[in-house]
C-alpha cells in the first residue's frame, strides 16, 4: 500500500461523471492505496523541503457525495510515495512554480514535473511537425495574413489555451479578424497558434490516451452541429472508435518521447489523421472511454505507476 497524495483543483466542485483525476483515484482507493487531497495554492518550501496542507482523503463513486476530506494538516511531502500532479490549466506561472517545487521531493511524482514544464500542450506537438496541419506560432498580423491567404481557412487559438476556449475559425477576407487580432494581442502576451482548418472536424477530434507512451485507449469526440470545438466540456459528444494506421503511427512516433520524459499519462488529440495538441498537464478522457465500452485505463495506469515504485 503507497501513501498517495493528489494535488489538484478543490475535488468538491469537480464533475465526477467524467473527471479523469477522479477515476484515478477510485481505482488507487480499489487497491488499497491511502489517499490524500491538496491543492497547488497550499504548496511552500522552506529550507530544501516542500510542504502543504494536506488532507485525508475518501472517494465514493456517488454524485454528490464522492469525496470526504479529513483535518487539514502541514505535511512535508517526502512523507508521501506519490504525488498526481492534476490540476488543471491555465498552465502559467503558478503553474510553473509548482512543478518546481514538487521536483524537488523524495517521491514518485506523476507527470514528472520537469516534463510537464517542458512540454506544453501546443509546444512539444511542434516536434512532430510532419504529423500536424501547417502550423504557425506568431504574433504578427502579417503573418497570419500571409497564411490566411495561403490555405483559405485557418483556425487562431491562445498558446496556452485549454478546454477549447478562445478558439476561432477564419475564413478569406473574414471581417472579424481585425477585432480578433486586437483581442488577442490585448488579452495574451504570448504568440497565437494558427493552423489550417481541418473541415473533417465535423466528424470528430479523437483524444487517443497512451499510458507511458503506449496506447491505452481513445474516444471520438463529435462537435455539435454548426460547431468547431467538439471538447466535452463545449458540448461535444462521445463517441466509440478503433484507430486507423495513421493514428497507430503517431502514437508509435510520439510515445517514445512521452516515455523519456516520465509523461505518464497523455492524451494525443488527432483531427483527420493530422495531430494537434500533446496533452500533458491533466488529460481527460478515461471515463469516457470505459462508459463506451473500453478498456479501464485507470488501471494500465496504477499498474505502470505500481511497476516504477
Amino acid at each position: 500500500m503507497a501513501k498517495v497524495l493528489v494535488q489538484m483543483d478543490p475535488i468538491a466542485g469537480i464533475n465526477i461523471a467524467g473527471d479523469s483525476t477522479f477515476a484515478l483515484l477510485l481505482e488507487a482507493s480499489r487497491r488499497g492505496h491511502e489517499l490524500f487531497h491538496t491543492t497547488p495554492d497550499r504548496l511552500s518550501f522552506r529550507g530544501g523541503k516542500v510542504t502543504a496542507g494536506v488532507e485525508t482523503l475518501t472517494v465514493r463513486d456517488e454524485r454528490g457525495n464522492h469525496a470526504t476530506l479529513g483535518e487539514k494538516v502541514a505535511t512535508p511531502l517526502d512523507e508521501m510515495d506519490v504525488i498526481l500532479l492534476r490540476q488543471d490549466p491555465p498552465f502559467d506561472l503558478a503553474y510553473i512554480t509548482s512543478t518546481h517545487f514538487l521536483e524537488s521531493v523524495d517521491a514518485l511524482v506523476v507527470n514528472d514535473p520537469a516534463g510537464v514544464r517542458n512540454a506544453p500542450e501546443k509546444i512539444m506537438v511542434l516536434e512532430f511537425t510532419d504529423l500536424m496541419p501547417e502550423t504557425l506560432i506568431t504574433r504578427s498580423r502579417e503573418e497570419i495574413d500571409a497564411f490566411l491567404k495561403e490555405f483559405g481557412e485557418i483556425v487562431i487559438k491562445p498558446l496556452y489555451g485549454h478546454g477549447g476556449g478562445a478558439v476561432f475559425k477564419v475564413g478569406p477576407n473574414d471581417p472579424n479578424l481585425s477585432s480578433l487580432h486586437e483581442m488577442f494581442s490585448l488579452t495574451y502576451r504570448e504568440p497565437f497558434v494558427v493552423q489550417r482548418f481541418l473541415p473533417r472536424v465535423s466528424e470528430g477530434d479523437k483524444r487517443i490516451i497512451l499510458i507511458d507512451g503506449e496506447f491505452a485507449g481513445a474516444v471520438n469526440r463529435v462537435p455539435q452541429a454548426g460547431q468547431i470545438r467538439s471538447n466535452m466540456v463545449r458540448g461535444g459528444a462521445a463517441a466509440a472508435t478503433d484507430l486507423s494506421p495513421r493514428e497507430r503511427e503517431i502514437c508509435e512516433r510520439v510515445g517514445p518521447a512521452l516515455r523519456e520524459r516520465g509523461l505518464l499519462f497523455t492524451g494525443i488529440d488527432v483531427i483527420d489523421g493530422m495531430l494537434t495538441e500533446i496533452n500533458v498537464t491533466s488529460p481527460t478522457g478515461i471515463r469516457a472511454v470505459e462508459k463506451l465500452g473500453g478498456p479501464n485505463v485507470a488501471a494500465m495506469y496504477w499498474d505502470a505507476v505500481e511497476a516504477k515504485l
